[in-house]
């Protein structure tokens, strides 16, 4: 008697793996079902997209920046990009950061990063306090090539640029692990290639 419902028991086994077995197979999509989805572009347009940023808690906001094509911002998740720095006197950026303590406030490091035949020279850093709409030129001008910014998350006015600077040779701008900006008080910049000045919080 053991016997048989051990027997009845793997038969069931058996039957239920196969019955799972048959229910999970991939369902089979023929070409003309495919062939009836279409791409569609979901960028701005323009080149290479260096920079990406979103507004935590708000998956419609976002900001790109463009190598050779300036900064876009969506309000509406993807489906509308609109042109924020077309009448700023540089088109490359190489970094975006929004402060995490206030999503209003927006950092632009200018200059493409990436070593190529030809890169795209930028001026310094920029910021925005009112989501781009206007932008103030906060310094490191001749950094030339900024790849990423990190800003402070309770200190906005603290912030930390990490500029290639000249691609080929030497740069005072890049070797400094501090940098007080003389025309914008109260904010200090940290930008180094050299010495890397790491944030501590």
């Amino acid at each position: 008697m053991n016997l048989l419902v051990k027997l009845l028991r793997i038969k069931l086994l058996l039957l239920i793996c196969l019955a799972i077995t048959t229910s999970t197979q991939a369902q089979q999509i023929s070409k003309e079902q495919i062939s009836q989805l279409k791409f569609r572009h979901i960028g701005p347009v323009g080149n290479r997209l260096v920079a990406a940023y979103g507004i935590p808690g708000n998956d419609l906001v976002y900001y790109v920046g463009a190598a050779s094509g300036g900064i876009w911002k969506t309000v509406d998740g993807g489906l509308n990009w609109k042109p924020i720095f077309d009448d700023k006197p540089v088109h490359a950026i190489g970094a975006l950061a929004i402060a995490s303590s206030d999503s209003e406030i927006i950092y632009a490091g200018t200059g493409e990063s990436f070593i190529r035949s030809n890169v795209s020279i930028g001026n310094g850093v920029w910021k925005s306090t009112d989501g781009g709409d206007n932008w103030t030129h906060m310094g490191l001008k001749n950094t030339g090539r900024i790849g990423r910014i990190i800003v402070h998350p309770t200190n906005p006015d603290i912030v930390y640029v990490a500029a290639l600077g000249h691609a080929y040779a030497p740069q005072r701008d890049r070797e400094s692990s501090k940098v007080q900006m003389a025309a914008r008080p109260g904010v200090i910049f940290f930008s180094s290639m050299k010495t890397p000045v790491l944030p501590t919080w």
